[in-house]
């Protein structure tokens, strides 16, 4: 009798270990939901009024209806084919896929998006629209909103070799790059990475700035900063994005970003 109960107790003792370490996993905080954004980036035929005002006045309603917030911008600078950027933030990947299967049985949407329809299809608006779908950082997971002050917003696009070379470039954003930015000035608004776009591999980022001034000047110090000199030095981040497209953006008046 006395045998049995040793080894029963033995038994108990060996899968104690096994129990805490369950016990820690099921403890271990939930790994933070990282937000999903979708650019859409327009190359216009006409100056952009008759886009801006289905936006403002459908397309976005019926976005902020399923939850999700829209950013609309147009470059700082006039071309000769006028573009608008939009920004669409989902909260998670199943967001973005139900807006895209249901918005169509939007009745609301639906009705006042006909007009809209029926006048481009005769006279396109635009030529074409690419779109990037993107995953949030994990160091910056969630949008941050840019204070009601900024004039412009930065929007960079940061095209690697290979794939590894695009992880370590987000690896790069992730270990110093991005705390760097905010301790010379540049504010954060987001950073992802692209999952599907027609630069590939690639990330995107935005952020924004009070005036011209400010901005010029934050890039100034950044590349001055010792700890980015020290990055930017390191073997293991060489050769990390080697084609670089920047546009300096201004937020169009109906923009929620």
């Amino acid at each position: 009798m006395k045998r049995r109960n040793f080894m029963k107790s033995a038994g108990l003792l060996a899968a104690l270990p096994m129990c805490n370490e369950l016990s820690a996993l099921n403890a271990a905080p939930a790994p933070v939901a990282k937000e999903i954004y979708e650019w859409r980036l327009f190359n216009l035929k006409t100056e952009g009024n008759e886009l801006d005002a289905f936006y403002a006045d459908t397309l976005i309603p019926a976005y902020n209806r399923q939850k999700v917030k829209v950013g609309a911008f147009a470059p700082l600078q006039a071309s000769e084919a006028p573009q608008r950027y939009f920004l669409f933030v989902y909260p998670n990947i199943m967001t973005y896929y139900k807006v895209k299967t249901t918005i169509w049985k939007d009745a609301i949407f639906r009705k006042d998006a006909q007009p809209f329809y029926d006048a481009s299809a005769s006279t396109p608006i635009y030529a074409e629209f690419s779109s990037f779908l993107c995953e949030a950082f994990d160091k910056i997971p969630k949008l941050i909103m840019p204070d009601k002050s900024r004039t412009i917003l930065e929007w960079r696009n940061y095209k690697s070799p290979n794939e590894e070379a695009n992880q370590r470039k987000i690896k790069m954003f992730n270990s110093g790059e991005i705390e760097t930015f905010h301790k010379t000035g540049i504010n954060s608004v987001c950073y992802g990475e692209v999952f599907a776009g027609p630069r590939m591999p690639s990330l995107i980022y935005l952020t924004w700035h009070k005036d011209q001034a400010t901005r010029d000047q934050a890039w100034k110090d950044f590349g001055s900063h010792p700890e980015w000199q020290h990055m930017r030095s390191l073997p293991e981040y060489a050769n990390t994005a080697t084609d670089n497209k920047v546009v300096l953006l201004s937020p169009l008046a109906y923009s929620q970003i």
